[in-house]
């Protein structure tokens, strides 16, 4: 099964409401500047769209984690039985990427791979699906059951997480509360002292989603009380040597309602200064009345940005500069939409995400979810890789921390109103990741959402003009198009190449000075080599 590790270390997360466990592992990247695309019209001036596109490769706008991708894992693994095939091939010499592996407990031996028999997988399968029908329900009528993490489950998830090279940061319970209302740490305390004595190196938070504790447990918590139970959180760790130093994040609270913002206000007036970074989450679309073409819809897109302001706009208001999180993201909550939500179309809603979400200077994403739950994960039950995983393994590969401005003019014979390029046409930049070999340090990564149902042309200008392009095409593979489960680079399928390899990635190389052709409907990479940007020769 390909798992989160090979590009540069990341992390994983696991989040439900009333479980004691959030890992997440994060995945380093970088996104591009959207800010950088008003077009210039000139009527008159004859021929199809052009649009003339140039970098500021002297300084980044933004930098961003080296984590910047992460990933989430389910806390639904542990209850139907995942977790058990989950696993990591730890002396692998391609450390960096997503690779299929299986864990051994026995970090003294070494993280050895197992086998499963194929009639062990398709049981497993079976008691998933009735699990995830289970999930379902519980969503639907808010009601939710009880989850017992043992210390097997999480030797074997941390072990998954070290064995890929990944950081594990982990959600405690928070739904245990006192008669006062304050948490109560018992359980906790047993947990991370348990941690210690293992030596596990893993990051801390304290619930998920703490507006939503009235429904789950009949009272809830304003912000001043969950300030509070974050600074016992925190006096907890300092109690332990292993983790007095350890990272702590929160409050990774809901959509920022009003009601929510008034609930990270109180936080952060109280306890602004004891996380290490502040978390939310964000879902685009209600999964129940979703449709493909709900993933064209620009107006969509841009719903993240009003969020990201709200929340910046509360976190600089009591600690300024403090780092932000989007710690749990998809296309939709309540485990997505079947046929949609794992469909190449919501690779647009996911790769815009990326570009906005780095361009704003938010330092981490974690991507909901790996495996398993819904429709918004990445790898399928067969652990065949779906779209998105393929879209975030070329990021992962292509796209550093460091984002550039984009600077693009366009000529339009005749401009219509109502269809505005830069709406549909979204462009980001960033200096290609250091660790790609494949490129020396000062080369650009473009890459590019076409949202229109025609091509476009872009003319690289100034500091790009006249330099080789490598070209990485995703398009849809198969009849069922924007629905597909199954992608295609450069006009080349992409699966497995046996349970533990990856295809290679092959770039179409393109001859200086080449217009881009970007095709209607489609997502595409392009690294521009040797462009010996300032900004990009140097960490």
């Amino acid at each position: 099964m390909p798992c989160p590790s090979s590009c540069p270390p990341g992390l994983l997360a696991l989040m439900a409401p009333g479980l004691a466990l959030m890992a997440t592992f994060s995945l380093p990247s970088q996104a591009g500047d959207r800010r950088a695309l008003p077009v210039e019209k000139a009527p008159g001036v004859k021929g199809r769209t052009l649009i003339l596109l140039d970098v500021n490769t002297k300084s980044p706008v933004r930098i961003i984690s080296e984590n910047f991708l992460s990933l989430q894992l389910d806390p639904s693994i542990i209850h139907d039985g995942w977790l058990d095939f989950l696993s990591c091939d730890s002396c692998s010499e391609d450390k960096q990427d997503i690779v299929r592996s299986d864990i051994a407990l026995d970090k003294q031996k070494g993280c050895k791979i197992a086998q499963h028999p194929d009639i062990m997988l398709e049981l497993q399968r079976e008691k998933a699906a009735q699990m995830h029908l289970v999930l379902l329900k519980e969503q639907f009528s808010n009601t939710y059951s009880n989850l017992t993490l043992t210390a097997r489950s999480l030797d074997k998830l941390y072990n998954f997480a070290d064995c890929s090279g990944l950081h594990l940061i982990f959600a405690l319970n928070a739904l245990r509360r006192n008669p006062n209302n304050s948490w109560n740490s018992s359980n906790a305390l047993s947990l991370l002292k348990y941690s210690a004595s293992k030596k596990y190196n893993i990051s801390w938070e304290l619930g998920n989603e703490p507006n939503n504790y009235r429904t789950l447990i009949g009272r809830s918590v304003n912000g001043s009380q969950l300030g509070k139970d974050y600074i016992q959180l925190r006096s907890l760790l300092q109690l332990i040597r292993t983790y007095s130093r350890a990272n702590l994040y929160g409050p990774n609270i809901g959509r920022p309602r009003k009601n929510v913002i008034a609930l990270l206000e109180g936080f952060m007036k109280v306890a602004g200064s004891t996380v290490d970074a502040v978390t939310w989450q964000h879902y685009y679309i209600d999964g129940r009345v979703a449709k493909v073409t709900d993933f064209l819809k620009t107006r969509l897109l841009d719903t993240l940005s009003d969020q990201i302001r709200k929340i910046q706009k509360v976190v600089n208001t009591y600690t300024p500069g403090k780092k932000i999180w989007l710690e749990g993201v998809g296309a939709t909550s309540a485990g997505g939409m079947n046929n949609l939500s794992d469909s190449y179309a919501a690779g647009f809603l996911w790769l815009n995400t990326l570009g906005l979400l780095a361009s704003q200077g938010i330092d981490v994403v974690v991507r909901h979810s790996f495996l398993d739950h819904g429709h918004n994960h990445l790898v399928d039950q067969n652990f065949n890789p779906l779209p998105d995983y393929w879209l975030s393994l070329l990021y992962k590969r292509l796209i550093g921390p460091k984002v550039l401005a984009i600077h693009v003019a366009g000529l339009q014979r005749k401009p219509r109103p109502g269809r505005v390029i830069r709406d549909k046409l979204r462009i980001y930049a960033h200096c290609t990741s250091y660790h790609n070999h494949n490129y020396v340090r000062g080369s650009i990564t473009l890459y590019i959402i076409n949202l229109h149902r025609s091509r476009k042309k872009i003319k690289l200008a100034g500091t790009l003009r006249d330099k080789i392009v490598h070209q990485y095409l995703l398009q849809p593979y198969g009849k069922d198009g924007l629905h597909s489960k199954s992608v295609q680079l450069n006009g080349q399928p992409l699966a497995m190449v046996d349970d533990g390899t990856l295809p290679e990635l092959k770039p179409r190389p393109l001859r200086a000075g080449r217009t881009l052709v970007i095709p209607p409907l489609t997502m595409s990479f392009y690294v521009v080599k040797n462009v010996n940007a300032l900004a990009c020769r140097y960490r």
